[in-house]
């Protein structure tokens, strides 16, 4: 039987690794340069911090883990299905952090600004852009609610993306304003089923995602009356009119007042501070079916033919870690989804060759006394930044060049006899075929600068 992986993951090659580092060290770096402090959390959480926290589609893409030995014999003969599992993978790196912070707050320095570069697991269906294990880039800060941290999170989706040359569209909106609009279509106590239902605008039409919300009960007024704001929200008008148009319609709900306030804030900061390539946009449909938004909520979409969905995300969140016990620690955080971002930089040719490959230099083996010399000179590269290796072995020329050839290695230095006797070393151009000779000051010279 040939082996696999399974469905929704997925094994990554050295290039593949190397061009994922990329992204992963562009992220790193501007979240650092924002303040940003990094940690790990397990990869298994407690069940019961996990549950009930993403809402009940949520809960259902939880991968729980089987209860092992006695455990599991134990619950099998009492028939005890709730006690199968006890732990679970976790499935994003945001409830795991409210846990982190209640467990360690007097270990910490508040507002608390974090940064986590790790995989979640999702038992989702898998298709295109679409994994059960893929890794997130979180940054967070918990203990203010000043919504400049909101401002500053646009600005690092821009920072990000400008330094990756992929234009992106930020998309914003309030969680208030959609409990105003549960209140304002005669719905207020089923805020969540219609948040879930227009979160899946991007995938649905209108018309779709209204015969859904009228299976569930909705009334034909309450679904009429927001047909009539997701037309609004459609409307090809800049932010500043579609905010003001949403003023005229729900205004005096007071939730609606105070989600429009806060989402003016942002606008005029961000607009006082400027943007490079990224554009802000107002969207009165986005959702987030996330349970523990609260306030501001983001999506980034990339402005490219390439269709991969949205490849950010996140939300103010002013209470997550009062579900641990411990109350009014208001936040607010965003996720990179690096799986589909590699996905549209690859599709689009954005990677840099320069910053993806691997050696500079290889060393080919002629012998022990070659190999020796040749040893020497690429330990003196190394400490110079050069990435150089030695073949190991010393085999066929033709077998070590296509080595070369095979790694994209853009130079090989040959140590033979001759140049074994005069100290000089002969360097070729794989991509040219251009060779030159070399002492060993020179070799240094020539690449200790790279």
């Amino acid at each position: 039987m040939k082996p696999s992986t399974p469905k929704g993951t997925r094994d990554f090659l050295p290039g593949v690794v190397q061009r994922r580092n990329y992204i992963f060290n562009i992220i790193r770096t501007v979240f650092e340069k924002y303040g940003y402090q990094p940690i790990e959390t397990p990869a298994m959480e407690n069940l019961e911090t996990l549950t009930g926290k993403y809402g009940d589609e949520g809960d259902r893409l939880i991968f729980k883990v089987l209860a092992r030995g006695e455990k599991l014999d134990k619950a099998l003969q009492s028939s005890d299905l709730n006690s199968l599992a006890e732990e679970a993978l976790r499935y994003d790196l945001t409830v795991p952090f409210a846990r982190f912070v209640v467990q360690h707050q007097n270990d910490l320095a508040f507002p608390f600004r974090r940064y986590q570069i790790q995989p979640v697991w999702r038992a989702d269906r898998p298709q295109k852009g679409r994994y059960r294990e893929f890794y997130q880039c979180d940054a967070d800060v918990v203990g203010t609610d000043s919504l400049r941290c909101e401002v500053e999170y646009v600005q690092i989706f821009d920072e990000v993306f400008s330094k990756l040359g992929l234009p992106v569209e930020i998309r914003i909106n309030n969680r208030k304003l959609l409990t105003a609009l549960a209140k304002y279509v005669g719905e207020a106590d089923r805020i969540i089923p219609l948040t879930i239902a227009i979160d899946k605008l991007d995938k649905m039409s209108v018309d779709q995602v209204l015969a859904d919300l009228n299976e569930q009960g909705f009334s034909a007024a309450a679904t009429e009356k927001l047909r009539q704001v997701l037309e609004i929200a459609k409307l090809d008008i800049d932010s500043a009119s579609l905010l003001s148009k949403v003023d005229k319609l729900m205004g005096d709900i007071p939730e609606a007042k105070l989600g429009l306030e806060e989402l003016q804030f942002i606008f005029q900061k961000v607009k006082a501070l400027g943007l490079g390539s990224a554009k802000l946009r107002f969207d009165l449909s986005l959702a987030r079916g996330l349970n523990y938004y609260t306030g501001a909520i983001f999506e980034v979409l990339p402005l490219t033919e390439a269709q991969v969905g949205s490849i950010c995300g996140g939300g103010r969140y002013d209470d997550l870690t009062g579900i641990f016990g411990m109350k009014g620690m208001s936040g607010v955080g965003i996720s990179f989804g690096a799986d589909r971002i590699y996905d549209i930089l690859e599709a689009t040719g954005k990677f840099p060759n320069t910053d993806t490959e691997s050696t500079q230099i290889l060393f080919l083996n002629f012998g022990e006394a070659e190999a020796d010399f040749a040893h020497e000179i690429a330990s003196q590269l190394r400490l110079s930044g050069v990435k150089a290796e030695l073949y190991p072995d010393a085999a066929k020329l033709k077998k070590q060049m296509k080595y070369a050839d095979d790694k994209q290695i853009p130079h090989v230095v040959i140590i033979g006899e001759n140049e074994l006797k005069n100290k000089m070393v002969s360097v070729k151009n794989m991509l040219t075929g251009e060779q030159v000779k070399l002492d060993f000051n020179g070799l240094l010279a020539k690449f200790g600068a790279l």
